[in-house]
């Protein structure tokens, strides 16, 4: 899974940058209050998932992976950080 910025990296970061790529977003998905978030797809077929609060930031894998991230958070995986 990759985590991408738009933000400059540090001197001292050593991941790479990434080129620009054009992100089709879907409607947000807002729960209570300001916490958005934001699916969307580039013309390869991989998946984002990112906050409106951070546009520039955002999660990026292939679409199964990300599936798969779906569904264990549902199944309950990530209770525990609640």
């Amino acid at each position: 899974m990759n985590v991408t910025t738009d933000a400059p990296l540090a001197a001292t970061a050593t991941a790479t940058a990434t080129a620009s790529v054009d992100i089709d977003w879907n409607e947000a998905f807002c729960s209570e209050g300001a916490n958005c978030f934001r699916f969307g797809l580039d013309d390869t077929g991989r998946a984002y998932i990112g906050s409106t609060l951070t546009p520039g930031e955002y999660v990026s894998d292939s679409v199964e992976a990300l599936r798969a991230l779906i569904s264990a958070v549902k199944a309950g995986a990530a209770d525990h950080l609640l």
